[in-house]
């Protein structure tokens, strides 16, 4: 490894001082990442195992891509995670670690702690999805029942050498809520975790397991995840390498390209999804009846992450649910057109990425027999915008930066 430096970011490391270089990870873009780390390195690296989603995993390399689930972990993914622990534990001082994170990483590298099954974990993960819990609470609860994340990855590997290449999929890129933070100090505690199930009315319906773990590390029974100032930190640098702004600025140099004046929102879109999608039409139509004096063609691009309390039995995601909130708000806009996605290419449980509306969206529907109102309060977006052949399908990316909504007004 003589004279070869690996640079990301700012930070430049001079492999020669490395006996041996590992890889983990995992996430939507870990079989990328994964890639381009080894076209980079090549037979520097010593091993490596990163998890990554069904169907993502390509040929034979020196860092091996373990197929699991998402969002819902699976026990492939605990082989995969166990293996990662592993290869963290042999490595020494004079070892580099690399860790791949991304979005997804959090069901894709699952690791329950002593006393919980993964069965357990699946169950309060699914309650909290559907609950309408915002990403960095779901987070807190999940880090709190592994034995992986919340900086326990840090711990294992120390005291080598970490360094983690991160692609953020969470709103302000909060290091320790990107897929949990393994290797990143864990600032909230068995009490937040807690106060999270019971904001959301699911403390009493967890497995009873869930509550032990928490009861009794509020009691001090178990050891906390590791916190800021703890010295297996010392060695470990964590580098963003790309997040949801970075992709809505790509998409708003692309919308100029084409010759439209465009505005990119510096606020995220979040909070509940069909409350963003009329906030949306609501902007759009005050623009196309001339309410601002904002010159067309135009084109908006906001980037985020909505949350959606699912109360109906149908079948949807995120982003098809705040494309039908705007089309039932943008009936008199003749001349836009609003498009929101995922950047993963999976919106919910969905093959689809999203959906696009226009001006002409819903009495379309009504001519097909179809009842938007009905459809957005059974959250059946995904129904409804795949008769109208409105779904955007886009199928797997390889990446997630959260979503990103278009507005365009001609």
């Amino acid at each position: 490894m003589e004279n070869l430096c690996l640079s990301i970011g700012d930070r430049f490391f001079d492999l020669g001082s490395f006996k041996h270089v590992y890889v983990v990870g995992g996430g939507k873009a870990g079989a990328a990442m994964a890639q381009a780390l080894e076209e980079t390195l090549g037979t520097h690296i010593t091993a490596g195992m990163v998890n990554v989603p069904r169907g993502n995993k390509q040929g034979k390399s020196l860092i091996e891509l373990n197929e699991t689930s998402h969002p819902i972990p699976d026990p492939a993914g605990v082989t995969g995670t166990n293996r990662m622990i592993t290869i963290a534990e042999k490595a020494k001082e004079n070892d580099l670690v690399i860790c791949l994170i991304s979005g997804g990483g959090s069901s894709l590298m699952p690791l329950p702690r002593e006393g919980v099954t993964l069965e357990d974990k699946r169950v309060v993960t699914d309650a909290l999805l559907k609950s309408g819990a915002a990403i960095n609470e779901i987070n807190i609860v999940r880090k709190h029942l592994s034995a992986f994340k919340g900086g326990w990855l840090a711990k294992k590997a120390y005291p080598a050498t970490v360094v983690n290449m991160i692609l953020s999929d969470v709103m302000g890129d909060s290091l320790d809520a990107i897929a949990s933070g393994p290797t990143v100090p864990d600032p909230s505690t068995f009490s937040d975790a807690q106060k999270t199930l019971e904001k959301h009315n699911l403390w009493e319906t967890v497995p009873a397991s869930v509550r032990k773990v928490f009861s009794e590390g509020i009691q001090g029974l178990l050891e906390e995840t590791p916190k800021p100032g703890d010295a297996v930190f010392a060695k470990v640098h964590n580098v963003l390498i790309g997040n949801n702004r970075t992709a809505c600025q790509a998409a708003a140099k692309c919308l100029k390209r084409e010759g439209l004046k465009t505005i990119l929102f510096d606020k995220p879109l979040e909070g509940e999804a069909r409350q963003m999608g009329k906030a949306l039409a609501s902007f759009a139509t005050k623009v196309t009846d001339y309410s601002f004096s904002l010159q067309k063609p135009l084109a908006v691009v906001a980037g985020g992450e909505t949350t959606v309390e699912v109360k109906g039995k149908g079948l949807g995601g995120r982003n098809q649910e705040l494309a039908l909130a705007a089309a039932l708000n943008l009936t008199d806009a003749q001349t836009c057109v609003i498009a929101s996605l995922n950047t993963d290419g999976v919106d919910g449980p969905t093959n689809s990425a999203g959906a696009i509306i226009d001006g002409y969206t819903i009495n379309r529907s009504l001519r097909a027999g179809l009842d938007p109102e009905k459809s957005l309060a059974e959250n059946d977006s995904y129904t409804f915008f795949a008769k109208l052949g409105d779904l955007l399908l886009t199928g797997p990316t390889g990446t997630n930066v959260n979503d990103i909504s278009v507005i365009v007004i001609l």
